[in-house]
């Protein structure tokens, strides 16, 4: 996401004096929860005129009132309640009364949890993750494409900065497309509210943390989405951001204290510089300005260190898992965040639920600077990160540079051999998201200027390489352009709408090319979610020689032997170099074609690559 910023006017309610007027009790968050949690701590935020006036009373067996918190601005009350174990769900009030006025009461939920099986079950390297951006997918729902009381208005498919109507319902729709093709999990860009006036499709400024936004659907449907999927095989990974929020949700335009965000004296945006958080020599300036400057003028800072914000992330967090029963999180702009917060809140949400998954967004320049926010990396710290795994951009651009560069010791393929060479650089490599492209970047196709042969071979590297492998949504049937900006990379998927001119969905749909490239895509990734060597197998590489690049994957019940050849011209290689992994075998089976092949010797035509199956002729 872009970065700017200015001092916005939530800011000078403070320096006026001003609260808003709000109904007399507006919201009570979270609005329900369970019984037998792993923590049995709570902390309720309630949103109300001058509701702090009122005292809070409450009584059911099993729950305790420990405290309850008023704050700078009077239209806040933080409740702290302990939930004790053998407490048995239920329903009580929680009364807010004030002398001389009729109280206000709020009918509080304690649910029981739903542990059934195959809920929060986790996303690993036997995933192959497929990225939607909702509303440019598929329109499943027009009659909730716009709505009166929502800042933006109306569908526009012919502005990138617009809404075009897409939704959950769409992505239900084509299920079955996605299972055909081999993916096994769904990552949604934000699916809750984002009423910001302008450009609020993209859903990276939260104005509403508890709802899903009514454009893409309902909560109840976001849950029937998730079960669904589960039913089919297919897991979901939601898409959270800590670091900043949009400044028309309640908590930002009435904000509950002054330091609910990271104040300046006038706006100040991040300097995007990750360098300064593990910088031992940084300017301790730069280093704020970093964490805490604004993402941009509509994106609020939060402020971590606030253990009232912390609180409120944290739970609303482990509320979405518990109600729905996702299986992971992507963490958007994880180097901006506050580093001891994002450690604790790891921690907490892996001991409520142990199977979960988590990888951050790094999008830095370095292994080593990659490597620096994952768990297990405690050089100059003085704590564990506890996060397990990063999107990989290191190795994404070492793949550009394998298809794109000019062979050298460090460069062309060269690069990719050297940066898989730093995996000792972390506790487990293989937890990392591997990718091409997203919704933040220029789509594979056109950074390989187009080149078929180009592109198959990152597909292959892709669904190959160690990690869990992340796909963006139309790559299959050749979408293609570069983020400049980032809207025309966020096109429409032809099909998705009624009255679409092609339904790139279906084969008929599609031009020879366009199926080319999805059978390629389908054959390899149906292979890999078919075969362990793939998946969890260990990895040997080999020096590149002569431009080809050479590397196993493999395990007890298979080697698979990747060979890309990086030059422009085809060339023939002898495989007795590769012995340690080739050992007895003398053929092998073309993944993609299904041909048995010699392996004493082997033609790669440029740019290309060969996926092999060994076949054991002992």
């Amino acid at each position: 996401m872009k970065k700017t910023l200015f001092l916005t006017a939530c800011c000078l309610v403070w320096a006026l004096g001003l609260w808003a007027q709000i109904p007399a009790l507006e919201r009570v968050e979270p609005m329900f929860w369970w019984v037998g949690m792993h923590n049995p701590d709570l902390q309720l935020i309630v949103h109300g005129d001058n509701i702090a006036a009122r005292k809070v009373e409450l009584s059911y067996p099993g729950v305790k009132l420990v405290a309850v918190h008023k704050v700078e601005n009077p239209n806040y009350l933080f409740i702290d309640l302990r939930i004790l174990s053998g407490t048995v769900p239920g329903t009580f009030p929680i009364k807010f009364t004030k002398a001389g006025e009729k109280p206000l009461l709020y009918s509080y939920e304690l649910k029981q949890r739903d542990q059934s099986a195959g809920r929060a079950q986790g996303v690993t390297n036997k995933d192959l993750i497929y990225l939607i951006m909702p509303d440019r997918f598929s329109n499943g729902d027009p009659a909730n494409d716009s709505f009166t009381n929502l800042r933006e208005k109306g569908v526009h498919r012919d502005s990138i900065f617009s809404r075009h109507g897409g939704d959950l319902q769409g992505i239900m729709n084509h299920l079955d497309y996605l299972k055909d093709l081999g993916v096994t999990a769904i990552w949604l860009t934000p699916e809750i509210e984002n009423d910001e006036p302008h450009a609020s499709y993209h859903g990276y400024a939260v104005t509403d943390y508890y709802k899903i936004d009514p454009r893409y659907g309902t909560n109840e449907l976001y849950k029937k989405f998730v079960e669904k999927c589960h039913s089919m095989g297919l897991k979901v990974i939601k898409d959270l951001v800590h670091n900043h929020a949009g400044t028309e949700g309640y908590t930002i335009s009435d904000m509950p204290m002054k330091d609910w965000v990271h104040q300046w004296p006038t706006y100040t945006k991040s300097n995007f510089r990750d360098m300064a958080v593990m910088d031992p020599h940084a300017s301790p300036a730069d280093r704020k300005q970093m964490l805490d400057g604004w993402f941009d003028h509509r994106m609020a800072d939060m402020n971590e260190n606030n253990p009232y914000v912390q609180n409120f992330l944290t739970q609303n967090h482990i509320w979405w898992v518990e109600y729905t029963g996702l299986d992971g999180f992507r963490l958007d702009t994880y180097p901006y965040n506050d580093p001891e917060y994002m450690a604790k809140w790891a921690t907490d949400v892996k001991a409520q639920f142990p199977h979960f998954s988590i990888f951050g967004e790094t999008l830095v320049w370095s292994a080593a600077d990659q490597a620096y926010f994952t768990q297990g990396n405690t050089v100059n710290r003085g704590f564990d990160t506890q996060l397990p795994g990063v999107t990989d951009g290191v190795v994404k651009d070492a793949i550009y540079e394998a298809l794109n560069g000019n062979e050298g010791w460090t460069d062309g393929v060269n690069r990719l051999y050297a940066v898989l060479a730093q995996d000792f650089l972390y506790q487990d490599a293989t937890r990392n998201t591997i990718f091409l492209d997203n919704h933040d970047m220029s789509r594979i196709l056109s950074v390989v200027g187009e080149n078929i042969s180009k592109y198959k071979s990152a597909m292959a590297m892709l669904l190959t390489l160690r990690g869990v492998p992340q796909m963006y949504y139309g790559d299959e049937i050749l979408m293609k352009n570069f983020s400049n900006p980032d809207g025309l990379v966020r096109a429409d998927f032809p099909g998705g709408w009624d009255g679409d001119k092609s339904n790139k969905f279906v084969v008929a749909g599609r031009n020879p090319a366009e199926n080319d490239a999805f059978d390629y895509v389908r054959k390899l990734a149906n292979y890999r979610k078919n075969t362990t060597a793939l998946q969890t197998g260990k990895m040997m590489q080999f020096i590149p020689e002569n431009g080809v690049y050479v590397y196993f994957r493999y395990d007890d019940h298979k080697t698979v032997m990747v060979v890309y050849n990086s030059r422009d011209n085809d060339q023939t290689i002898s495989t007795s170099r590769y012995f340690e992994r080739i050992k007895n075998a003398k053929t092998a089976k073309n993944v993609i074609t299904d041909e048995v092949i010699d392996l004493s010797k082997l033609t790669v035509g440029n740019k290309s690559t060969l996926v092999l199956e060994l076949v054991d002729n002992q």
